[in-house]
């Protein structure tokens, strides 16, 4: 295992720096304090070729190119205070009413316009017996983007000796608060040698959130078994957008009622060999197959992403729970802990 440590940029006058996590299989994640933005994993295939599956920039200039500001895909960002779309830029808790940035048509979307996917974070690294890693934290203030009370926030990303990516999210506010964040990697498995429309996805759930005219979770649930984008058996992407008519953006409800740490989903590529599992103690998760993704956004070296390019397995409460009645753990109680872990396996 090994930590390297290198500039990245510099942002409002701080010098940004990115963390790069190898282990001994020649898996590799880089992290840049950012906006807690992972940046690239490099991951071998079936034949032993190293290379990287997520979409990023090789430098922090990338992420303020006009293609990419203008699309805004959030590549690998760290998404708070509370991600995905909330109905109409508002929401009442304790009989007060708070007000948020509609910067998703007439919705919020990922925590405002300036959420913690575009903050500085401290950073600090570390290795123990569970492999190496870096540890992020970051205080948001009392109606920072709109959203009350002070939250002192860490998230930790450790690389495992066994090729897993282990993110763990913590955070206390002190004041009642929205709290839901999630990693925003998008991820292919053939290294963009093509679309994900030739990996075969499992999703491990049986119902999905229903989304409105605007894309906001309406709070009902809906049975996806025999349906279209019913994922419960490996199905290849490519087939299953023809089946829906579309790319996915779909927010699947997970049976994880007592927030346990639980397989979501299992992608796997037969190109390349490579596959990925996802765990996490979330109640729900956004397979996402990125269909809005602008097909002129590349890395520095002339990788290209853009449409269908990239998939997201977004791990998160509710969206829109705090507009959505019984929605779990949405809110954050003053002085209590918000936690959660989301786990990348990968194997090829």
């Amino acid at each position: 295992m090994s930590i390297n440590i290198s500039d990245f940029g510099n942002y409002s006058g701080e010098a940004i720096k990115e963390y790069a996590l190898k282990n001994d299989n020649g898996v590799e994640v880089k992290i840049t304090n950012y906006g807690a933005t992972v940046t690239t994993i490099k991951v071998p295939d079936s034949k032993g070729n190293i290379e990287n599956i997520a979409c990023g920039f090789d430098t922090l200039d990338g992420y303020f190119g006009k293609d990419y500001v203008e699309n805004a895909p959030y590549f690998g960002g760290t998404v708070g205070r509370y991600c995905s779309q909330i109905k109409d830029s508002k929401f009442s808790l304790n009989g007060k009413a708070y007000q948020l940035a509609d910067n998703c048509g007439p919705n919020n979307l990922h925590g405002g316009n300036v959420g913690f996917d575009k903050k500085i974070w401290n950073a600090e690294t570390f290795e123990n017996s569970n492999g190496s890693g870096v540890k992020m934290t970051l205080l948001s203030k009392d109606l920072e983007e709109g959203f009350p009370g002070n939250v002192d926030v860490e998230v930790t990303f450790t690389l495992t000796g066994d090729n897993a990516l282990n993110i763990d999210y913590k955070a206390t506010p002190d004041q009642d608060t929205p709290l839901s964040l999630t990693n925003h990697t998008y991820f292919n498995l053939n290294a963009f040698h093509s679309n994900v429309e030739c990996h075969h996805a499992q999703v491990n759930a049986s119902k999905r959130l229903e989304l409105d005219e605007t894309g906001a979770a309406t709070g009902n649930i809906v049975n996806v078994e025999g349906e279209a984008d019913d994922m419960q058996k490996p199905t290849r992407i490519g087939d299953a957008h023809k089946a829906i008519g579309g790319g996915f953006e779909h927010f699947y409800v997970l049976d994880n009622e007592d927030a346990k740490l639980i397989e979501s989903a299992s992608i796997k590529c037969p190109d390349s060999g490579r596959s990925l599992k996802v765990m996490t103690t979330e109640p729900c998760m956004l397979l996402y197959t990125g269909k809005y993704t602008s097909d002129a956004i590349k890395r520095e070296d002339g990788q290209q992403y853009g449409k269908f390019k990239g998939f997201c397995c977004e791990t998160h409460r509710y969206p829109n729970g705090p507009n959505i009645a019984n929605s779990p753990k949405s809110i954050t109680k003053a002085g209590e802990e918000f936690k959660s872990t989301t786990v990348f396996k990968f194997d090829w």
